[in-house]
């Protein structure tokens, strides 16, 4: 009989502890540690990989490349995203590799206030706001650039601008990586004003705007008179506009 009591009272304790939940949390927590343990350090380990592994900055030097250079070069024949070209006048003022004229895209009073926004940004620094060659930096030693309003400037076609600005010339570094090929025809297309705002003629001016001129108070020429207000008028013909 003390036997039997002994046995139920080990299963009254066997039964308090379960209801309890002590045992089987204990039981669960002591098999889950492991598994918590080597899941932190897989973990661990993959961030340290992903933090420290083996990189160069850009432009760094390598020993590993031939040619010294970590920065590697394009696959031939491969074309980056955004960079298809088709229309070859419109990215490079090319026609059949030839230097072309005119303008692959409707010339417009919105493309000419663009152009002079961005001529006043990346040009005007070394050419000046009147495209003259007078800007601050050439006025601190740098060489100064030829003046748009020479003859020689203004009979060039309007793709020697943009090849001018998309691979350099002289001094002048290239723009190509910095200013989109739309900007580049906007800026052509502000410099054609420029250049007849400031060689402009009476006879240049439209008919419906000649009565402005006629208003004046007589101080200045006509062309300056008008200035930059009335030349965009003269660059809204679309594409054959030069």
């Amino acid at each position: 009989m003390f036997r039997g009591s002994s046995r139920f009272a080990l299963a009254e304790r066997r039964k308090v502890k379960g209801e309890s939940g002590q045992r089987p949390l204990a039981t669960f927590t002591f098999y889950l540690l492991p598994f918590a343990f080597v899941a932190l350090v897989l973990t661990g380990a993959c961030r340290q990989k992903m933090a420290n592994q083996p990189r160069y900055d850009p432009l760094e030097s390598s020993d590993f490349f031939a040619d010294g250079m970590s920065a590697r070069p394009r696959v031939p024949g491969t074309v980056a995203r955004g960079e298809l070209v088709t229309d070859e006048f419109f990215a490079t003022g090319k026609l059949g590799g030839q230097i072309g004229n005119g303008f692959p895209m409707p010339v417009t009073l919105d493309v000419v206030e663009r152009g002079n926004d961005r001529f006043n940004v990346y040009c005007s620094p070394c050419h000046g706001r009147l495209g003259n060659g007078a800007g601050m930096i050439p006025s601190r030693g740098y060489r100064r650039p030829p003046s748009f309003h020479t003859d020689a400037l203004r009979n060039q076609p309007t793709g020697h601008y943009f090849d001018v600005m998309s691979n350099g010339f002289g001094a002048m570094p290239q723009y190509g990586t910095i200013i989109p090929p739309r900007d580049r025809w906007a800026i052509i297309a502000y410099i054609r004003a420029l250049q007849l705002s400031q060689n402009a003629t009476v006879a240049d001016v439209p008919a419906d705007q000649s009565v402005i001129l006629s208003r004046t108070d007589g101080e200045g020429s006509p062309a300056q008179e008008r200035g930059g207000s009335l030349a965009p008028l003269g660059m809204t013909h679309g594409g054959g506009a030069q």
